[in-house]
């Protein structure tokens, strides 16, 4: 898995519009956008997942709940 970098988000983005001409993307451009895309989707959730593990929740009987301990560990 790569580094998200602008570099990357820009090659996302250029086979993107490049998938929407005529002329359309070559098996391995498609192939590489797909792997791109996946790259990028799985560091969207790793960042998600490193935010929602720093949430702590005020319980009604005062006790907090920090959602990383709780629910730290679950694999999709």
């Amino acid at each position: 898995m790569r580094e998200i970098t602008k570099e990357v988000i820009d090659r996302i983005n250029e086979l993107y519009h490049k998938s929407q001409t005529p002329a359309g993307l070559t098996p391995e451009e498609r192939e590489e956008q797909a792997l791109l895309r996946s790259d990028y989707i799985e560091a969207v959730k790793r960042s998600l997942r490193g935010q929602l593990d720093r949430i702590d929740i005020l319980e009604e009987d005062g006790s907090v709940t920090n959602l990383g301990e709780k629910h730290g560990d679950v694999q999709e």
